[in-house]
């Protein structure tokens, strides 16, 4: 679990990296459409939206570890810990089909992108792409620490949380 820890704290710093370098490219096109200052970077909105798909991808992965993504009360509030656990079962089951899923056709996808080019900045597509199936490897394996948990409490030993 020290491996699963270590990483993710290696896509907290990466966010807050790429948040950092997303001040750049924004604040180009701001002060190039208001103020004239800076002339006109077609690159700049390129770069800040590929920054936006990662920090959307990273925080992703980041809010299943910490299961901070949006639920959908499906069933009624579990009344022993057992329950609890089963509950969290299904639903972390069905997270996981998702995410083979998205590491499924996330790599089909991340092929396409090797492939291409970006006609702007000339940044290969993959650099792009590959986020969608690293997402969904990365909450297979956030998931199954979480499936781990709910074993624990299905079968009566205390959850790590």
């Amino acid at each position: 679990m020290f491996l699963i820890e270590l990483y993710y704290r290696l896509l907290k710093i990466l966010l807050t990296l790429l948040m950092s370098f997303m001040i750049a490219p924004v604040s180009l096109q701001i002060l190039s459409r208001y103020t004239g200052i800076v002339p006109r970077y077609i690159w700049t909105e390129e770069v800040a939206r590929f920054c936006f798909v990662w920090i959307v991808m990273i925080g992703s992965m980041i809010a299943v570890r910490d299961e901070t993504h949006f639920n959908v009360d499906l069933m009624p509030d579990p009344e022993t810990h057992r329950q609890k656990g089963i509950s969290n079962l299904i639903v972390h089951i069905a997270m996981m089909l998702m995410a083979m899923v998205f590491a499924w056709y996330g790599y089909e996808f991340a092929e396409f992108g090797f492939m291409q080019t970006s006609e702007t900045s000339g940044i290969n597509m993959l650099s792009i792409y590959i986020s969608f199936p690293v997402a969904g490897v990365t909450w297979a394996v956030f998931l199954l620490e979480r499936m781990v948990g709910d074993m624990q409490l299905i079968f009566g030993k205390e959850s790590p949380s």
